[in-house]
């Protein structure tokens, strides 16, 4: 191993730094060619219902825009474009007809993607439509702070090995943001993830809608039950493993989606959200069992793949982070 190289394995960083480069560098986890479908299981992956319900959504978005002439889909951290395939597939033809589809992924573009369907590595600018994010916020690195012997709140320091250490105080709006949303008791060894940057990176996605509905779908926690340790943890091969930041396996934290939301959104559970736009689980009647036989089968098949994606203790426990721009709430005043 070169010198240069075994500075960088001994190279102690906040986390932060080492988990963007190790998800997003040149030869990064995010930017391999077998793509994140190969190493975890999304409400994208699971079944097709999910992108029948986003695009359900965007119709209901298209309407309460007043049916613009061009409609815009975009489509945060795409993967490898399933949920922008599966939504474009899914959508009436007159509204099919006036959509732009735009996929944000810093990954390039997969071969053989449908060329209505245009590949960015960043949110256009001034968009009329629908914004979503899944399982896009959990990917932005975010500081590790920790409670030392003393009470004091420190980042922690990794190394490219997974090593950690405690490093200095965090900085003031570091405190501000853990005091607001987060708050360390002084108990040693407590852990938080400070998931400022989040915040603003979902703010700037949300400033380049123009009017429309932007939502984040993901891992989330709130207030009033954040974890005492963290979330912080690695994927590899469809498998949890110990967050290592060396390229070799995702690194992804739960989201602080109370801390995200602007003024006007509200977080929903992602059963409730489904269940809005028509993603139930009810098993078919028997009925249909005897007078059409291969429609049952595929209704159960459908039954339960929607069971799944609205499963307390797995997807139906994500959050939607529902913002709208300009537009009322597509799902209601809360409550409904």
């Amino acid at each position: 191993m070169a010198a240069g190289a075994k500075d960088e394995w001994r190279e102690w960083r906040g986390w932060r730094a080492a988990a963007q480069d190790a998800l997003y560098a040149p030869g990064g986890f995010y930017r391999r060619a077998e793509g994140p479908a190969a190493h975890f299981r999304t409400s994208v992956h699971a079944s097709a219902l999910f992108a029948g319900a986003v695009a359900r959504l965007l119709c209901r978005v298209d309407e309460e825009l007043g049916r613009p002439p061009v409609l815009d889909f975009v489509d945060m951290a795409a993967g490898r474009g399933e949920l922008a395939r599966g939504v474009l597939a899914a959508l009436p033809g007159e509204v099919a007809g006036r959509t732009r589809v735009h996929a944000v992924e810093v990954a390039g573009r997969p071969a053989g993607l449908d060329q209505r369907i245009e590949w960015l590595a960043a949110p256009p600018e001034g968009t009329t439509g629908l914004l979503f994010a899944n399982e896009w916020l959990d990917n932005v690195p975010v500081e590790v702070a920790q409670v030392d012997p003393a009470g004091v709140v420190r980042r922690v320091l990794v190394r490219r090995d997974g090593s950690e250490r405690l490093g200095e105080p965090v900085g003031p709006a570091e405190a501000r943001w853990l005091e607001r949303w987060w708050p360390l008791t002084g108990e040693e060894g407590l852990r938080a993830e400070i998931g400022l940057p989040r915040d603003e990176a979902w703010a700037a996605a949300v400033g380049t809608l123009g009017r429309g509905l932007a939502v984040a779908a993901d891992y989330a926690h709130t207030a009033d039950a954040r974890p005492p340790f963290g979330t912080l943890t690695g994927f590899r091969e469809g498998r949890g493993t110990r967050p290592v930041p060396d390229g070799s396996c995702d690194l992804t934290a739960h989201v602080a989606l109370d801390a995200c939301t602007l003024p006007g959104g509200r977080v929903l559970p992602q059963r409730t959200a489904l269940r809005a736009l028509g993603v139930t689980g009810a098993r078919p009647p028997l009925t249909l069992a005897s007078t059409d036989p291969a429609a049952y089968v595929r209704a159960l098949a459908s039954a339960g793949e929607a069971a799944e994606l609205t499963a307390p203790g797995g997807l139906g426990d994500f959050g939607w982070l529902v913002q709208p721009v300009g537009i009322p709430d597509p799902f209601g005043p809360p409550g409904d």
